[in-house]
């Protein structure tokens, strides 16, 4: 990898094709605003405006939001920080996403009890570890549904939820104070007038809360499925951690090894898709390299990709799109069935 940037001399962050992708995802997302707000006027030009909406908001968490999140866009913190109040802007919290995603995900990938990711309760089952309810044996159908609700719940309960109780899943958390604090309450505020408040002022409340729920909707289907994709199917691994000694245990495996077995890649020859996701296409790559710039994750691919290979590793991927959503698919049947009657590898 160092030797790629050394090569081509390109810098790891404060790309300039990053800097005009997150102009043209920002004109996109406000475009698509100000055309809901002030000249849709019919369900035929406002319902296909609510979905371009959504996807606006799935691209910028994607892009802009993540690279940012991950001090992967600038070499200028400040910068990375701007990048990433863009999710408190689309109703998220950067400062919970941060506790969530980069101290909790990025550690413990795929180990069931650490993280949160793949902890739906009662809902679903993702994992080999997790209980199984009867239910279950639907979740191949009803949970594409409810992946549309993961923003609103997001929106309205998660994040209150988790600031009150100090806790993400089994991980304690510090409160935001401060600065923090202030950050997440102004989030908040410019999250409900844009949402509701402005909207409100010019259109029926029905007509604001139904452009609010389909756009929420398509983005927590678009953000919900690319993440299962990565990591959610028969190719990723589930470890279990080993005790060592009392209360104490430890993956087998060494970091970047869980990270790579943890993680598939898809679509990787499949450029619309690549630009969309940010790269997240490239989960193992984004996963050992998370302060890089995603548009380097193309290149950077092929040299994981040699590496593993070399060292006997498997690295797994999905040549299209339609094949990984087909793999976690097949992941919730499984999850669901009776343990007597999971095929045993």
């Amino acid at each position: 990898m160092d030797a790629y940037f050394e090569k081509t001399g390109r810098s790891r962050r404060d790309c300039p094709q990053m800097y005009f992708k997150t102009a043209t995802i920002l004109a996109w997302f406000f475009g698509s605003y100000l055309l809901l707000l002030f000249f849709a006027t019919s369900w035929w030009t406002v319902l296909p405006l609510t979905v371009i909406l959504g996807l606006a908001i799935a691209a910028i968490g994607f892009n802009i939001q993540h690279d940012g999140g991950h001090r992967a866009y600038s070499n200028h913190q400040w910068v990375n920080r701007v990048m990433s109040l863009t999710l408190d802007m689309m109703g998220g919290s950067s400062y919970l996403w941060d506790w969530k995603h980069n101290s909790i995900h990025h550690t413990y990938p795929n180990v069931d009890g650490q993280d949160d990711d793949i902890n739906l309760g009662f809902l679903g089952r993702l994992s080999p570890q997790q209980q199984r309810f009867k239910f279950h044996r639907f979740q191949g159908i009803y949970l594409w549904f409810l992946y549309g609700f993961m923003a609103i719940k997001w929106h309205l309960v998660d994040d209150y939820y988790q600031i009150i109780i100090g806790r993400i899943g089994k991980h304690k958390i510090p409160r935001p104070k401060g600065k923090d604090l202030a950050i997440f309450i102004t989030g908040k505020v410019v999250f409900i007038s844009l949402a509701f408040v402005i909207p409100m002022m010019l259109h029926h409340w029905y007509q604001v809360l139904f452009v609010y729920v389909t756009a929420a909707f398509v983005s927590g289907v678009v953000l919900s499925v690319v993440f299962q994709l990565a990591h959610c199917v028969g190719e990723a691994d589930f470890p279990v951690p080993i005790p060592v000694s009392e209360g104490s245990v430890r993956i087998e495996t060494d970091w970047a090894v869980h990270q790579v077995l943890t993680t598939v890649d898809f679509a990787r020859g499949n450029r619309v898709l690549c630009w969309f996701l940010g790269g997240l296409n490239f989960q193992i790559e984004h996963h050992l390299f998370h302060k890089i710039c995603h548009i380097h994750y193309p290149a950077l691919s092929k040299l994981v990709e040699e590496a593993c290979h070399e060292f006997g590793l498997t690295y797994a991927e999905h040549k299209t799109m339609w094949s990984a959503i087909g793999s976690h698919f097949r992941w919730l049947v499984e999850m669901g069935r009776p343990v007597d009657q999971v095929p045993q590898p």
